[in-house]
């Protein structure tokens, strides 16, 4: 039975990566769970998101919905625990770019595992659907695309850490935003620091995920839709209704 379990553990993980994520280091996904035992603190990297202050952030909550299938999805954004992913989100939220974009990836076997979307390559109906899981925001204003630091606050800790995984960085506490069924994080590639606008909605708790992925917030309304996406759905609109003042631009 363990076996089995981290079999399919490690499945879903390639299938979350290597198909749905964006490209800026085209390296591979991270290939085991990472441990859970008793606290190391003198492992913890340095960097702070001081160094990132190019980077929109949220200072505090948001919420955001989402309309899918007719309905409402409404996600807590926690910037308080997470403010540089939470804030990317919600600066992508605020400027239309999820508005059309469809689920491109939505794993329900061999267990009900995230539908993924964001993709903003999606956004056009002809791109061919075997190349969605690649694209990025671009940023307008300098033409390139924006990726943001792996992001993922110890339990128990100030400060989250910064572009390491916890098994790199090994650090064997819990996070404190974890996969329980809802949360939503950032996909990536097996580069910690090439998250940009694609997000995932866990189906069930993917404790396996926590501390290589950068969970951010939690569907707090709608997750009977959630359960409902099937690839190829759209989201037809996203917006901030909350908290939009917590949203401070990047340098």
């Amino acid at each position: 039975m363990k076996i089995y379990h981290w079999f399919t553990s490690f499945l879903l993980i390639g299938a979350l990566c290597l198909g749905g994520c964006t490209t800026q280091s085209g390296a591979n996904a991270p290939a085991e769970t990472p441990s859970v035992a008793s606290p190391t603190t003198s492992a913890l990297p340095t960097a702070t998101a001081d160094q990132f202050s190019n980077l929109p952030r949220l200072e505090g909550e948001a919420t955001v919905e989402m309309t899918v299938k007719g309905a409402v999805i409404s996600i807590n954004v926690d910037g308080t625990n997470a403010p540089i992913t939470a804030g990317n989100f919600v600066d992508l939220v605020n400027r239309g770019v999820y508005n059309g974009l469809a689920f491109h990836r939505v794993v329900l076997e061999p267990q009900p595992f995230v539908v993924q979307g964001g993709d903003p390559q999606s956004k056009d109906a002809n791109f061919p659907v075997e190349r969605l899981g690649t694209g990025s925001f671009v940023n307008p204003t300098t033409s390139l695309p924006r990726y943001i630091p792996l992001e993922i606050k110890p339990e128990g800790q100030e400060q989250p850490i910064y572009s390491q995984t916890f098994e790199s960085a090994r650090v064997t506490v819990l996070p404190k935003l974890k996969h329980t069924r809802g949360a939503v994080a950032m996909a990536r590639s097996g580069d910690p620091d090439s998250a940009s606008a694609q997000f995932y909605i866990a189906l069930s708790d993917l404790d396996f995920l926590d501390g290589s992925y950068a969970v951010f917030g939690t569907v707090t309304q709608g997750m009977e839709t959630v359960d409902q996406i099937r690839q190829g759905d759209r989201i037809t609109s996203a917006k901030v209704t909350q908290g939009i003042e917590n949203l401070k631009p990047g340098q």
